[in-house]
């Protein structure tokens, strides 16, 4: 298997939406109603809302390639491009979506490491993440990784409201 992970640009937007729609729906679809799947599908990932956080210069999207396919990427997001008022010592991963055909074969620890690559680049002391609840495979991934709960926050699936994990990782 040939891996390769390359930065987006504008250009990737539609490559970043087809990622985003089917890696969304494949983790969250039997736990969600379809209506709350379709309104949150289409606010966050719209191509107006892609291309706007694509232009953000505190934003910064990766993909990653198995074998020259798009296998998934990577979202990470400096100073006030954090969802949450973490500092200008964190990084926060907000996504790492990987299709359902190429989990399991360490693609997400490469874009965890791509994203400890970029904070220790910047001189980050810590990378944190959200990730909700429900979502045992990816809560025991980061704490295998290193990461600890350190809060809690809301996070809107539609109209319902949905508790994520906050989750810290020290580096420095």
């Amino acid at each position: 298997m040939t891996i390769h992970i390359t930065k987006c640009g504008l250009k990737d937007s539609f490559q970043l939406q087809e990622v985003s729609y089917e890696t969304f729906k494949e983790t969250f679809k039997d736990q969600n109603s379809p209506e709350n799947m379709k309104a949150y599908l289409e606010k966050a990932f719209n191509l107006e809302q892609l291309e706007n956080e694509l232009s953000n210069i505190f934003t910064h999207f990766f993909l990653i390639y198995s074998n020259n396919e798009a296998a998934g990427y990577l979202k990470v997001n400096t100073n006030e491009a954090q969802s949450e008022e973490m500092g200008d010592e964190a990084l926060e991963i907000e996504r790492i979506y990987i299709k359902h055909k190429f989990q399991k074969h360490g693609l997400g620890k490469v874009l965890l490491n791509k994203a400890i690559e970029m904070a220790m680049e910047h001189s980050k002391k810590k990378i944190w993440l959200g990730v909700w609840e429900k979502n045992e495979n990816a809560i025991a991934f980061y704490n295998k990784m290193g990461f600890v709960q350190t809060g809690v926050h809301s996070f809107y699936m539609g109209d319902e409201e949905q508790m994520d994990i906050i989750m810290t990782k020290t580096l420095i």
